[in-house]
């Protein structure tokens, strides 16, 4: 089959690899239709190089129709479309139970220290191969997969697998109260849909933050008030002065470790690139590598007693923050890999109707043969041609 091979820092190719097939009794087999570039996918492409190897399989929002279950899945058959969550839990273990998913402890990474296994996602999470695929192999398909009706398009259901639930997560986790004001740092397809996810759930008025042209249009589609950061001196100064000058009640981080504006925090990625995987791996785990710009601007910008949901990831162990005024403030923060299988039965019946509350098809931007895919990566990474989200057909 053929699938998107990572090969070096900004060097992904499509190459034929061997089909995936059963391994054990949990697992299935899905013909993939759709799959989506994500953000995170990004972080692979510049900064997480060293915990990758040539030849890795990359991608973790897919979604298809299965080809073939092994002997102990029963809720899953053949021709069934499903959407494959980018998190690989049993369902049933201790955190599972909690529905803590993205804490599996059947397949957490334990020799990393890390939780769930991903797909797509480095050796820090399994070095399971990913969805930018032809076919996937999909493990615990008892559990996992969404299974999601025969018609309608696929964008309908693709954003299942992660961002959807990523973003109602973080909303969730923000805790906007009633007729409360929620900021979205960010308004990628992440924060697109924290910004459309807040509407919906209640808050009365939703602020998105960005500096991309196209991306700010696209919130104010959505009946969102934008905030151009290129335009603005002091942006935690201005969303206080925005909202009763006391600040926002709620705000989302969507963005993470690569932000735009912080010097240090790109020398220190830059750096880390230039070094032996080894070395770079234990600079990236154990220094300040992140770019901390956002997150210390949404912490400056909440209100006092306020929520700062992190949905962006980061990745040093020691970056600095700002504790003193945090417990100053009263400042409550959330953060984590999104629970999918959490959410999606909230999720789906939002998605079968025609009236699209949430704008699931109003996010992709371009849709492109897998073939396509190291052109695709590289105009997703530049921004460029009004690029916000990529989908591509194996």
């Amino acid at each position: 089959m053929k699938a998107l091979t990572w090969q070096g820092k900004r060097d992904v190719r499509v190459e034929e690899v061997p089909d995936p097939r059963i391994e054990d009794p949990t697992d299935a087999i899905v013909r993939i239709t759709s799959t989506a570039i994500c953000g995170s996918d990004l972080h692979l492409y510049e900064v997480l190089g060293p915990y990758l190897k040539p030849g890795d399989i990359l991608g973790h929002e897919p979604m298809g129709i299965v080809e073939e279950v092994g002997s102990g899945v029963t809720r899953l058959k053949p021709g069934d479309r499903v959407v494959v969550p980018f998190n690989i839990s049993c369902g049933s273990c201790w955190m599972c139970q909690r529905q803590l998913y993205a804490q599996c402890e059947t397949t957490q990474v334990t020799a990393e220290g890390k939780g769930a296994a991903l797909f797509g996602y480095t050796s820090l999470y399994g070095s399971v191969p990913g969805g930018q695929a032809e076919y996937l192999r999909v493990p615990h398909a008892q559990f996992g997969p969404v299974k999601v009706p025969e018609t309608g398009a696929d964008e309908r259901y693709l954003y299942l697998s992660d961002i959807l639930p990523t973003a109602w997560q973080a909303v969730k986790y923000a805790d906007v109260p009633p007729g409360g004001t929620l900021a979205v740092f960010g308004l990628g397809p992440v924060g697109q849909f924290c910004a459309r996810i807040g509407r919906h759930l209640g808050a009365d008025r939703v602020i998105g933050l960005d500096l991309v042209p196209e991306r700010l249009a696209m919130a104010r589609r959505h009946g969102v008030e934008t905030l151009d950061v290129s335009q603005l001196d002091d942006v935690s100064g201005a969303l206080i002065d925005l909202v009763d000058g006391r600040g926002p009640d709620a705000v989302i981080d969507a963005v993470g470790m690569e932000a735009h504006g912080s010097t240090s925090g790109k020398l220190a990625q830059a750096a880390a690139g230039l070094l032996p995987d080894k070395l770079a791996q234990t600079m990236v785990d154990k220094a300040g590598v992140d770019r901390l710009v956002v997150l210390k601007a949404a912490l400056k910008a909440v209100r006092r007693g306020g929520t700062v949901s992190i949905s962006g990831v980061y990745g040093g162990e020691v970056d600095p923050m700002p504790l003193m005024e945090m417990f100053d403030r009263g400042i409550q923060l959330r953060m984590g890999q999104c629970h999918v299988r959490r959410w999606t039965d909230e999720i789906v019946p939002l998605l079968a109707g025609d009236d699209d509350p949430l704008g699931v098809e109003d996010l992709r931007t371009h849709r492109l043969p897998l073939a396509d895919a190291p052109k695709a990566y590289e105009m997703f990474q530049k921004k460029e041609d009004g690029c916000v989200k990529v989908v591509l057909a194996p």
